[in-house]
């Protein structure tokens, strides 16, 4: 409990930081952060080579119920954000996160989703920016829903941890004026980089889930919703890391895409709607109503878990069912429509 308000007042501050321009760390020390960042940049001088461009996954999902001309239209979803957002370490489309995404999001709403990845390898939230023009300049009207995943790179750059919240909440701004739903995969657990060993190891997990926790203050107040990517999604990955990370050990693998992937699916649906289950609390899954800073703090340190406003400086903390995503094969999605 100690350890949880310490976290919800150190992403408080990091959170009013990015408001108003400041530019502090939090509560780790510069000095001990540059350690941090130097062991996990050794330990990323294998993470992602050799790795192929991940595969485009741009197009059209949920072709069964109805093409893209039928009324009333396909849902739009957008990715943004870094490798993982774009699926780097798998070799098919279908196995990437927004194709996982988009053909669960079809299958819940019972309508074809027009899938568009801008998402960038090695992206920092001060990519943001350009990704969000991306979607918005073109022809067409903006994303129904979009999904964020970032803030890795930020803790292994350097990026001080206020700009990065500053960024993503300027991108999540620009979204939701646009009129996008937006859900954000807060920061992962650096901690759970194998090559890092302890004490950095702790160091690191504790950079990361201070960025979440600020990640989610300053995007819920801004009416998206957060799911704490922790150590990728928790119990399965901890349990078979063999199995849910790739070759480089830091990118999952399609198993843990796939895993992930479930983990986000209920949060996404919620966001627009179509969800079976309502956004009331359910006390049998430990729900709870939390100041926003608590339910952030709580949410860093528990993977899976969604933070959404609720009214006045309080949120719900959610754990959702998860829905596990279709056992056969998807199929390669089809080409998306040209302006």
């Amino acid at each position: 409990m100690a350890q949880e308000v310490s976290r919800a007042r150190t992403a408080r501050r990091i959170a009013a930081g990015a408001a108003y321009g400041g530019g502090g760390l939090g509560l780790v020390g510069v000095a001990a952060v540059g350690l941090v960042l130097a062991e996990v940049q050794f330990a990323k001088r294998t993470v992602g080579t050799g790795l192929p461009d991940p595969p485009r996954a741009d197009g059209f999902y949920g072709s069964e119920f109805g093409g893209p001309e039928l009324s009333p239209g396909p849902l739009r979803m957008a990715m943004l954000g870094d490798s993982t957002a774009a699926g780097l370490g798998v070799r098919r489309a279908r196995q990437t996160p927004g194709a996982l995404l988009a053909s669960g999001l079809a299958a819940v709403a019972e309508r074809p989703v027009e899938l568009r990845n801008v998402a960038l390898s090695g992206a920092k939230s001060d990519d943001l920016d350009r990704q969000v023009s991306l979607l918005l300049d073109a022809d067409g009207p903006a994303p129904h829903v979009s999904v964020i995943i970032i803030g890795a790179n930020d803790v292994t750059r350097r990026m001080p941890l206020t700009q990065s919240v500053r960024l993503l909440t300027a991108a999540v701004r620009r979204l939701r004026l646009a009129g996008s739903e937006v859900v954000v995969g807060t920061c992962p657990d650096l901690g759970t980089i194998e090559p890092v060993y302890q004490p950095l190891r702790w160091m690191a997990r504790r950079v990361s889930r201070q960025l979440a926790a600020a990640q989610t203050i300053g995007v819920v107040a801004l009416g998206a919703r957060t799911v704490s990517m922790g150590d990728m999604l928790g119990p399965e990955f901890a349990a078979n890391p063999r199995e849910m990370f790739g070759p480089d050990s830091y990118h999952p693998s399609a198993e843990g895409y796939a895993t992930a992937a479930m983990a986000v699916l209920p949060t996404l649906c919620a966001a627009l709607g179509v969800w079976p289950e309502s956004d009331r609390l359910d006390i049998s899954r430990n729900e709870d109503m939390l100041p926003v800073a608590q339910a952030a703090s709580a949410a860093a340190g528990e993977p899976g878990t969604e933070v959404t406003a609720a009214r006045g400086p309080w949120a719900l903390l959610k754990h959702r069912r998860r829905r596990r995503l279709p056992a056969e094969p998807l199929p390669e999605p089809a080409a998306p429509s040209t302006p």
